[in-house]
């Protein structure tokens, strides 16, 4: 039955895929990938400067030459000012490759962004807003030549004959380079115990740049509308749950991620801390109702600058028949360069 399911599966992912081209690649692990969720997040962490790497790889199990990857690194750097706000500056990129005909998106951004400090102070809770945004450009890549078409099939040999004509008139293998502008804010609030509290939103692709390899076609990049919220609730001196959730709507689709990391810490000086949890993804299908996607098992240590995220997705929705319940694995990489003072702005460590 694995392999009746197994052309089923890649034929439901080629109509996902053509349906839903202008739709931006994700991660599990959203809280841990500040350059793709907010650009009001650059520069919200306690130190001078941050490097973040991401990687996801999704069904392996089933396409395993070409399973869908996205790769994403950033870097910011923040500075304050003698008001004890600040401000911060990133750069980012992100590369996605999808399926046989290497499908590929490339996008670069500069991001900055101001913290101000509305209230707070000694035995106080201190409130903050953060405005961020990113400018810079993107573009799509496609290998017509990685193709073979019903023309091509050899029905002697039950093989495509690759030297056979297709009768296909293709467009050009890379879209032109487009703009692209991202903004967002953020809002959050320290109390004196540890914990904190965030709500945020963004969009994405302000501009809705045309992507096409076809000069008659009107594609568009739809823009993205996201809003985020979680924070942490300490338990005991050591134990605290770090509940997150993320709502996005693009185009025709719409996405909920939500659910929860509890957290152990030493509380030394070299703090040591271990996370775990789980995470629901509910979306909809293609217009066809809202339904769960999958559930996200997480786990991430933290060693003093460096926080290491590992996850994996088991896939709930009707593919679990295909997949086996195997969706994608995920790893995260954050590390904080410490100031060369103590800065008087707190961040919440997400």
């Amino acid at each position: 039955m694995k392999k009746l399911y197994q052309p089923i599966l890649i034929i439901s992912l080629l109509t996902f895929t053509l349906q839903l081209n202008a739709q931006d690649p994700r991660f599990s692990q959203f809280y841990a990938s500040p350059y793709t969720l907010n650009p009001a997040l650059t520069g919200i962490f306690n130190g001078q400067c941050r490097t973040t790497v991401n990687y996801r790889d999704q069904w392996n199990s089933v396409l395993t030459s070409v399973p869908f990857r996205t790769y994403a690194v950033s870097g910011e750097y923040r500075r304050a000012l003698a008001s004890d706000d600040y401000v911060a500056f990133g750069i980012g990129a992100l590369h996605d490759d999808v399926g046989t005909a290497r499908y590929q998106q490339n996008k670069a951004h500069l991001a900055f962004s101001f913290l101000k400090q509305l209230s707070g102070g000694r035995n106080r809770t201190e409130h903050y807003l953060s405005a961020g945004a990113q400018v810079g450009f993107g573009q799509n890549s496609i290998d017509w030549s990685r193709l073979w078409f019903s023309r091509q099939y050899d029905a002697n040999t039950e093989q495509p004959d690759l030297g056979a004509g297709n009768g296909e008139t293709f467009g050009a293998g890379n879209t032109p380079l487009y703009p692209d502008f991202n903004a967002g804010l953020l809002w959050y609030m320290i109390f004196d115990n540890g914990g904190f509290f965030y709500l945020g939103g963004s969009a994405h692709h302000l501009t809705e740049p045309k992507i096409t390899f076809m000069q008659t076609n009107n594609s568009v990049l739809y823009r993205r509308w996201s809003g985020q919220i979680g924070g942490q609730l300490p338990v005991s001196e050591v134990l605290s749950i770090l509940p997150a959730v993320q709502v996005m709507k693009q185009g025709p689709s719409f996405e909920t991620d939500l659910g929860f990391n509890v957290r152990y810490s030493n509380n030394d000086l070299n703090e040591l801390a271990l996370r775990a949890g789980a995470f629901t993804r509910i979306g909809n299908r293609l217009n066809k109702g809202i339904q769960a996607d999958a559930v996200t098992i997480v786990t991430m240590l933290e060693m003093n600058r460096f926080m290491v995220g590992l996850s994996y997705d088991l896939t709930v929705s009707s593919l679990k028949r295909a997949n086996n319940a195997r969706g994608a694995f995920e790893v995260s990489l954050t590390y904080v360069h410490p100031e060369h003072r103590r800065s008087k702005v707190t961040c919440p460590k997400f």
